[in-house]
């Protein structure tokens, strides 16, 4: 017989400091991520960040919550983000995610967002009928470098034995690319580039509308769901380690004066804007942005800043060799889309729900 267990703050922190969460076949979460979890800025005490699906005492599946909230019209709204939903093949068949949303539907009275779903999971909440698509983001992913080597046998898996051709291939073109790109220099402006958020940023962001302060947003940069490091963790279905995962905290000034602050996450080459604030026009960004791209070796820039994009259609040196139109889809449960005023739009940046934290 199936049995739930919900853990909040200090139960999530007991479970793994026992050592309890790796006697599993499988784990539940990261003690990185579970440590995100707990130092959560927008999350109660009481809030339930982890539930557990048992079979007797045999581990069959977990669902992951993130808490969150926004203001509207000087109301705050609490709700969470589903982060993570798994069910073991053992345990298939048995209706178990359906309990466990069921679960976090009760646990958060309805008040539960989703994004960045795969299309099973997609499938399965179309299927429950309680969720609702909202206004989804439109952007665009640039390409710098070409990639053969990965793109073409994830794709093809049949090429595998060709990976050494495709290494030939991206080596001479991306030669190639590097000579062009020797052109984009270093910005003659002044900028900074940092860790983490500091005080002068603080007070520039404090003019702006935002989901997330300057110190939730440092909670994110100090409290990854990713870490460094040549570890493939077999256990856990969900992002734990990279080779590189970096964030960076941008200062663009004009005659001294901050006019613009961003967050960047450098995820193995493949670079996102998380958070991007300005009180001028972004032209000077993308020069910086252009600089950083060539610098790091960037392979690709996942984009949903629309003001950024129209930016980067204007200036002819940002060193794309392709560009492609993409989309992030959200889902609301009816619930909360009913304690919602009409016509909503919660104007979420790329760093809001737990999209930055991978």
């Amino acid at each position: 017989m199936i049995h739930l267990k919900t853990l909040h703050k200090k139960q999530l922190a007991e479970f793994i400091s026992s050592g309890d969460f790796k006697k599993y076949d499988f784990l539940p979460i990261t003690e990185h991520r579970a440590k995100s979890h707990i130092e959560n800025p927008k999350a109660d005490e009481d809030q339930t960040l982890l539930i557990l699906a048992f079979e007797d005492d045999e581990l069959a599946g977990y669902l992951g919550c993130f808490p969150d909230n926004f203001m509207v019209e000087g109301k705050k709204f609490n709700y969470a983000w589903l982060s993570t939903l798994f069910i073991s093949n053992k345990f298939r068949g048995k209706r178990i995610a359906q309990s466990l949303l069921n679960r976090a539907f009760e646990e958060y009275n309805g008040e539960i967002a989703i994004t960045e779903f795969t299309k099973e999971a997609e499938s399965l909440y179309n299927k429950i009928g309680l969720f609702q698509y909202i206004q989804p983001k439109n952007g665009k992913r640039y390409y710098f470098q070409t990639d053969f080597a990965n793109i073409i046998p994830t794709k093809k898996p049949n090429t595998q034995s060709l990976k050494p051709v495709f290494n030939l291939a991206d080596s001479v073109a991306n030669s190639l690319i590097s000579v062009k790109n020797c052109f984009v220099k270093k910005p003659d402006f002044k900028f900074e580039v940092l860790n983490t958020i500091d005080s002068e940023s603080t007070t520039f962001l404090n003019q702006f509308e935002n989901n997330r302060n300057a110190s939730e947003i440092n909670s994110l940069i100090e409290n990854p769901w990713v870490l460094e490091g040549n570890i493939k963790d077999e256990k856990y279905l969900f992002s734990s380690y990279s080779k590189e995962f970096k964030y960076f905290w941008i200062k663009i000034y004009d005659n001294n004066q901050l006019t613009t602050c961003s967050l960047l996450l450098l995820r193995d080459g493949h670079l996102k804007i998380p958070y991007l604030f300005s009180k001028t026009d972004l032209e000077k960004f993308v020069n910086f942005l252009s600089y950083f791209i060539v610098k790091n070796k960037v392979i690709t820039l996942t984009n949903y800043q629309n003001d950024l994009n129209q930016t980067i259609e204007l200036v002819k040196n940002f060193p794309k060799i392709h560009e492609r139109i993409i989309e992030r889809r959200y889902m609301f449960h009816k619930e909360l889309i009913q304690k919602l005023p009409e016509n909503f739009n919660p104007n979420f940046q790329d760093g809001d729900g737990d999209c930055a934290m991978t």
